[in-house]
């Protein structure tokens, strides 16, 4: 999984007896932190020291240990035959004969019919980004940046005129034009994470990797970790409930939400947890390229504004900016399936975690073509002007199979997020006072 790092030779082969023969129960049993096995194409790997070097962050590959891992090797992998040979030397052994090629109860057919889906695809080349698409799409956002700035060098800085440049920036910023750039172009990834964002690319990377490897599953996806802020789903607020934990009024979350979620995330929440990861981790890199964010701005600002007005001016962006980045995301994910580890196949798990929004060409600018939220999960290293196209097949794959395709307007998406939160506080309400 690139972004995270670089790929260095591979190792010794890490074993604690000969290349053997192993059944499920046995794999599975290999779960723990210092303890963790992983099987690929029916191949079985022991990567307990391989994960403090994966280049998609030790937490993303830690997430299927004990599992089969293939679907989600192949997801995330584009180059599939440079990545063996780096799985070879933790290569122990294989599966049994006797054992099925998947783990616990996942659906085979699906899995295979999914398998021949994306060999379809690939085939057709939807795998392959068209450059001058991101250069035309990033262009377009520098421009609006930079007429955003000019607006008020040019004609002042009324309360009208500086409104109106910080809700272009905003736009500009909340825009997801390099959420999966990395397959595409390592060094504009972090131009556009770093520089046009001021955040973190490696911290963007492991974070994401994450949310797409176990979408809405409790400790696996960051994005559903809600710090005690938020219940989310249908079993949270109840265990939450029958436990008579209280951090907050649960019943008025869908109230508080517009306090707390879209206007602080960015700014606070996120800002304090990207400045602490940089630091922590000496990614001395990746800060520089934050700070140029902030340099930029200040330049740009302080002849107009001062310090102080340039410090509130960006804040109001940051604001303005985590209002659109909130919805676009939370839209796909909070109103549905949100729960424990259950162990489904790829196709399964993504569909039960994400939903799509009608396509429409202000959708498609609007959310950076993540209104095609489950062709984004089931191909995560899949340029986006392709979502389109296998969006047909998906559907029918679905169909044939019997698994929900949701599709929503942009305004179901919105009311969806505030209905999920109130179903979930009366569910946490319910269970809290029953005796």
């Amino acid at each position: 999984m690139g972004g995270g790092g670089q790929l260095t030779e591979p190792e010794e082969p890490i074993s604690g007896r000969a290349a053997g023969v192993y059944t499920w129960e046995e794999v599975q049993s290999h779960c723990n932190r210092n303890d963790q096995w992983l099987v690929i194409n029916r191949k079985v790997y022991n990567i307990t020291q391989w994960v403090k070097r994966h280049p998609g962050g030790i937490r993303v590959i830690s997430h299927y240990a004990g599992e089969d891992a293939t679907e989600a090797f192949t997801a995330f992998h584009p180059d599939l035959k440079f990545v063996q040979k780096f799985l070879k030397p933790l290569q122990i052994g294989e599966l049994a004969a006797t054992e099925p090629s998947h783990d616990r109860n996942k659906n085979a057919t699906i899995i295979q019919d999914f398998h021949t889906l994306r060999a379809q695809v690939e085939s057709e080349g939807l795998f392959q980004a068209r450059p001058l698409f991101f250069c035309l799409h990033l262009g377009h956002i520098l421009l609006l940046e930079a007429l955003a700035w000019l607006i008020i060098w040019v004609w002042g800085t009324s309360w009208t005129l500086t409104f109106l440049s910080a809700v272009m920036l905003a736009t500009t910023q909340s825009m997801p034009v390099s959420l999966h750039l990395l397959y595409w172009n390592h060094l504009l990834h972090k131009f556009v994470i770093g520089h046009l964002k001021g955040a973190s690319a490696n911290w963007w990377n492991h974070r994401h990797f994450q949310h797409h490897a176990k979408p809405n599953i409790f400790s696996k996806d960051p994005d559903v970790n809600m710090l005690h802020v938020f219940v989310v789903g249908a079993t949270q607020p109840v265990e939450y409930g029958i436990k008579k934990i209280k951090y907050m009024p649960y019943h008025h979350q869908h109230k508080y939400f517009f306090l707390v979620g879209p206007p602080l995330l960015i700014p606070v929440y996120f800002h304090i947890q990207i400045i602490h990861t940089m630091i922590s981790r000496r990614d001395w890199v990746d800060l520089a390229w934050s700070l140029s964010y902030y340099l930029r701005y200040l330049c740009c600002s302080i002849p107009m504004f001062g310090l102080f007005g340039s410090v509130v001016f960006i804040s109001f962006v940051r604001f303005l900016e985590s209002h659109g980045f909130v919805w676009v995301t939370q839209m796909n994910h909070l109103p549905m399936d949100i729960d424990h580890e259950k162990n489904q196949d790829w196709l399964s798990m993504q569909l039960q975690a994400t939903c799509n929004i009608k396509q429409s060409l202000f959708n498609d600018w609007f959310s950076g073509h993540l209104n095609f939220q489950i062709e984004h999960h089931l191909f995560p290293t899949m340029p986006r002007h392709n979502y389109h196209l296998v969006a047909p097949l998906v559907r029918a794959l679905c169909e044939k199979h019997g698994i929900p395709y949701q599709v929503k307007t942009l305004q179901q998406g919105f009311a969806d997020v505030f209905r999920s939160l109130k179903h979930s506080g009366d569910l946490w309400l319910d269970a809290y006072l029953h005796k």
